[in-house]
């Protein structure tokens, strides 16, 4: 076996041992969005709009609001 297939190998073999990111808590934030999104849509009506703003706070959290608005809410 000459270097690059060792090489190869031990590239691999660290890609498949590498702990993966936990992508729990992302998912869960989705799934809150579509449940808010299918409720604004339910009780604002076809002519619902969706305003987002992001932000990083100073302690690294990623703040996301999401405005919800549409004729029934007089917007």
């Amino acid at each position: 076996m000459d270097d690059d297939e060792e090489g190869i190998k031990a590239l691999m073999k660290l890609a498949v041992e590498t702990p993966k990111r936990d992508n729990t808590e992302y998912h869960h934030a989705i799934a809150a969005f579509r449940r808010a999104f299918a409720e604004a849509d339910a009780a604002l009506g076809p002519e619902l709009r969706v305003r987002t703003k992001g932000k990083w706070k100073r302690n690294g959290d990623y703040v996301l609001k999401m405005t919800f608005k549409g004729k029934a809410s007089g917007g």
